[in-house]
């Protein structure tokens, strides 16, 4: 006899459809909001208020902020088969890697990695000493710091004050984030670059404040994301921008082709 298969996520018999546990139809339906359903599923269990603000913030943070390479590649993935939205979003999805979206999870385990040996009401001076040792150990490894730079924000990512707000009206404001907030001094002190925390390394230090796992970071931006991707695609059924940048494309290659 074959071993039984199982997940302890959910099941489903010919009456009833169950959640961990719970009756979905008796116990979620109308009583769970979205942010419940995934913690729920994730933890097993309802998330504390302060956790429900958190995760909150960090999907609105990921949903969207303009033609990114995700919402270029949905984009011009629905202009070649429009029959297929779920394709389209897959596509925008796809991109999540190390240098876009998943840099959360990347940012939360650099900073737990250099911060541990920190308490959450170190001096300035031994954050600071932290901060020189993570930025030490990437240019050995010619890596990028994952969580600074922007190619736009230069001189400051807007939603950073934002995100410090949430996270200390909260109590997840600890060594992770003064970590985060030390690098950009520091990096100009020891190197004269001018390079800003983003939004992606405020909310892995948010994460790693938290104690969750860093591979939920790269998760919760992919559910986030997901909604700015459909906004993408219904705008552009309704006022299509795909075939000009595909025409961009065309012109530019046009250009670079010799007689």
């Amino acid at each position: 006899m074959s071993a039984s298969i199982s997940t302890d996520i959910g099941t489903t018999t010919p009456d009833r459809i169950e959640v961990r546990g719970k009756d979905i139809a008796a116990d979620i339906i109308g009583k769970f909001d979205f942010i419940d359903m995934i913690w729920w599923l994730v933890a097993g269990r309802m998330p504390e208020p302060r956790e429900k603000d958190m995760l909150n913030m960090f999907l609105v943070t990921g949903a969207d902020h303009g033609l990114t390479p995700s919402a270029i590649s949905a984009r011009l993935t629905y202009l070649g088969a429009p029959e297929s939205l779920q394709g389209a979003v897959a596509a925008g999805l796809l991109g999540a890697g190390d240098r876009f979206l998943g840099t959360i999870q990347n940012a939360a385990e650099t900073f737990a990695e250099f911060a541990k040996e920190l308490s959450d009401d170190a001096d300035d001076r031994a954050v600071d000493e932290a901060a020189r040792r993570l930025i030490a150990a990437h240019r050995a490894a010619g890596k990028p710091i994952p969580g600074v730079g922007h190619p736009l924000h230069v001189n400051g990512d807007p939603r950073i004050p934002a995100l410090v707000d949430v996270s200390r009206r909260n109590g997840y404001f600890g060594r992770h984030w003064r970590l985060a907030l030390a690098l950009p001094a520091v990096l100009r002190a020891e190197l004269g670059r001018s390079l800003p925390l983003n939004a992606a390394g405020g909310v892995g230090a948010a994460m790693a404040d938290m104690g969750l796992p860093p591979q939920l970071g790269r998760g919760l931006a992919l559910i986030g994301r997901t909604a700015g991707l459909v906004a993408h695609l219904l705008e552009e059924r309704e006022r299509p921008i795909g075939q000009r940048i595909w025409d961009l494309v065309l012109r530019q290659d046009s250009r670079n082709v010799l007689p």
